[in-house]
């Protein structure tokens, strides 16, 4: 016989104690009599200090997720949310907490995650660097073009007569992979890029072109991608989801005369199913197909498929960590030998590379790589050597005796870590310091306790990228331990 569905309860009054490493906040609740443990739910757009009715979405054995259904008395910690969008876009999740609570929220995430999970030895963590800019820091925005707006159940329910335009220009609505939030101002990336957006939704529509519909995959215009350099210079990528020359052209053409300050217009023309563009062709329009960013007088080009820091002042900060915890900066003679795994374009090790003997860059993605020498190039940097492939085929015992036991090895690996291969090799190499930068503290704790049998923890340096939301960057210095 099937089980009924069971209607999951509204919990009145609850307090809100805490926040989660996933940005949503928590409670801890009794929800049964007869059991002594209480249940953590998770809420997302909650403040500590917030007491609430909370209507239970999910539950499962040892946790419910739920949302607010009524704020019965606000956290006096509470700030107020300055973007319209707030709530429904699901970019940032933390504009009601005021940022010097996001900074010791984020502190406490990194805390948490390095002594649960990793378990060893720590020192004092020293003070979160928070942002210098709040607002407008991205250097790179993408949107999606769509012709399913996203309207909210309180309108549809309510029986609201829409009178508007179908079509949206914004970001996917969490959970509804083909609904997009048409965005009006987007307070994360220079206003620039705003005008830009606007522009281009409005002549759209005033020439009554087609927006994709993820659906059909059909329609004209399918997304579009924003970069601002901390230079001034501006990328404007438009991607089409149809090859009609005749209306890319005057698009293209449209955007060229309102913005002449556009450095780099280019256009893709993508007629897959997925959005990405890393093996379509990139078109020039105006301009040329790169710009440029700046850091201590080295330039680094960044074109439409380049992966670079998206809040360029702070990841100069973070950069700066990583090379005073390396011990560069102090080095003027015995210059050392410096590896950086997971190099991605390079930035880190063209950064450091006036500080070093030499610098080996590997990294998976091979158009990375060549970003990586280029930049390189354009530096005038010739003690620098980089490798394309999977980290645990290329960092061997035997790529480590041909090109030399590194002094300093610097790791920034993706979300989710290193591979067991790579810390075995490392452990085998014997670097006087390691250099761990990682946007995962959990992952980044997890490969920490697998290296604590050579390495002590000496140094712990948090840093906000990104102001508004859950993501930390974490600095770790490790030093070879003495027999």
């Amino acid at each position: 016989m099937a089980r009924k569905n069971r209607q999951l309860p509204l919990l009145p009054a609850v307090e809100i104690t805490g926040v989660a490493a996933e940005g949503k906040a928590i409670a801890k609740v009794k929800w049964h009599p007869e059991d002594p443990s209480p249940l953590v739910v998770f809420i997302p757009f909650g403040a500590p200090g917030d007491i609430a009715d909370i209507k239970i979405d999910r539950k499962k054995h040892s946790f419910a997720e739920g949302h607010i259904e009524r704020l019965i008395s606000p956290s006096p910690d509470r700030a107020e949310p300055r973007c319209r969008h707030f709530g429904t876009c699901g970019g940032c999740k933390w504009q009601h907490i005021p940022y010097s609570l996001q900074l010791a929220h984020k502190q406490e995430i990194v805390s948490a995650a390095l002594s649960r999970i990793g378990k060893v030895e720590l020192p004092e963590i020293s003070p979160i660097l928070g942002s210098e800019n709040i607002w407008h820091y991205r250097n790179k925005m993408e949107y999606t073009f769509s012709d399913k707006k996203w309207r909210s159940w309180e309108e549809i329910n309510a029986g609201v007569e829409f009178t508007d335009s179908s079509n949206g220009l914004g970001f996917h609505i969490p959970g509804a992979f083909d609904k997009v939030l048409h965005i009006e101002e987007c307070l994360l990336q220079d206003d620039l890029g705003n005008r830009i957006r606007n522009f281009i939704y409005g002549y759209a529509e005033s020439k009554g072109y087609s927006f994709y519909n993820i659906r059909s995959n059909a329609g004209l215009l399918r997304t579009l991608m924003l970069r601002i350099a901390s230079t001034g210079e501006t990328m404007v990528c438009l991607v089409f989801g149809e090859d009609n020359p005749e209306e890319i052209r005057d698009v293209m053409s449209a955007v060229s005369e309102e913005f002449p300050e556009i450095t780099s217009l280019l256009y893709v023309v993508n007629l897959k199913l997925n959005d990405t563009i890393t093996d379509q062709k990139v078109e020039v329009f105006k301009g040329r197909d790169y710009i440029e960013e700046e850091m201590e007088g080295l330039r680094f080009r960044v074109n439409a498929k380049s992966f670079y820091q998206t809040n360029s002042l702070q990841a100069y900060e973070l950069y700066k960590v990583a090379r005073r915890f390396a011990g560069l900066e102090s080095r003027k003679e015995n210059l050392p030998l410096v590896y950086d795994l997971y190099t991605g374009t390079g930035t880190i090790a063209n950064f450091v590379a006036r500080n070093a003997r030499k610098v080996i860059g590997i990294e998976y993605v091979p158009e990375a790589i060549e970003d990586a020498k280029l930049n390189s190039r354009v530096n005038g940097l010739d003690n620098t050597l980089f490798f394309a492939g999977d980290m645990k085929d290329i960092l061997t015992d035997g790529f480590i005796e041909e090109h030399g036991r590194p002094e300093v090895m610097i790791i920034d690996p993706p979300r989710a870590g290193m591979h067991e291969d790579v810390v075995k090799v490392i452990l085998n190499a014997r670097p006087e310091v390691i250099v761990y930068v990682s946007c995962n503290p959990a992952t980044q704790a997890r490969d920490i306790a697998l290296l604590d049998q050579g390495y002590i923890v000496t140094d712990i340096q948090p840093v906000d990228m990104f102001p508004h939301t859950h993501h930390v960057e974490n600095v770790v210095r490790m030093v070879l331990r003495q027999p």
